[in-house]
């Protein structure tokens, strides 16, 4: 992990570096090692075909499942996202996203440029997240696919701390999951952004980590 980091500066200070820890099953870890190992990604064509990208949306996918709602928090079905996209064309510009989860929209936006003719740099791309989990599945994602982007430190709750507040950007894309309660409504009596009016202070339709 030390070395990885070393390699991808965007990733420095992300990945998990505790894998000696005694609650974690060694075996079940030693599988994962020797599934991921058959996994051909290293040639021409499965770069272009970007396959680790795919299998960490799919591993992605299934944590998702296995976490049942809660899995809403940091990943959006692929169908869904892609559709998001498409109705909102993101030629290129920036692209904004609050409640970023594991960057999933941004991925996205990335190919749909690429697959009409442009290139990665293209788009601008900025948000933030407030799990920190969630955040580093987030940095890794998009080093993954080698996108850069602009998605703050991991305290990135964007109702009580916009890290971003003077952001123009051309595209807002989020998908933020609902009912999330203790949201700070309290706090934010008089922000600015209430706009077309004050939400719900107990249950609030967005998640904490969005400022749409």
């Amino acid at each position: 992990m030390v070395a990885i980091e070393r390699e991808n500066t965007s990733l420095k200070g992300v990945l998990p570096k505790d894998y000696a820890r005694p609650t974690l099953d060694k075996q079940r870890l030693g599988q994962l090692i020797d599934l991921v190992g058959t996994i051909g990604m290293g040639d021409k064509e499965s770069r272009s075909k970007d396959i680790l990208g795919r299998v960490y949306e799919y591993f992605l996918g299934r944590f998702a499942e296995a976490e049942g709602k809660r899995g809403g928090q940091f990943y959006t079905p692929r169908s869904v996202v892609e559709l998001l996209v498409r109705m909102l064309e993101p030629y290129g510009g920036r692209i904004y996203d609050p409640c970023c989860g594991s960057g999933g929209m941004f991925v996205q936006s990335e190919k749909f440029v690429e697959a009409h003719g442009g290139g990665r740099f293209d788009l601008s791309i900025y948000g933030q997240e407030s799990n920190p989990t969630t955040w580093r599945l987030c940095k890794m994602n998009l080093a993954i696919r080698g996108i850069e982007g602009d998605i703050g430190p991991h305290n990135g709750d964007s109702f009580l701390n916009d890290l971003h507040p003077d952001l123009r950007v051309d595209f807002i894309l989020a998908n933020p999951p609902f009912n999330m309660k203790a949201w700070g409504g309290e706090q934010l009596g008089d922000d600015v952004r209430w706009k077309y009016g004050q939400p719900p202070k107990k249950t609030m339709p967005t998640s904490p980590g969005c400022s749409t």
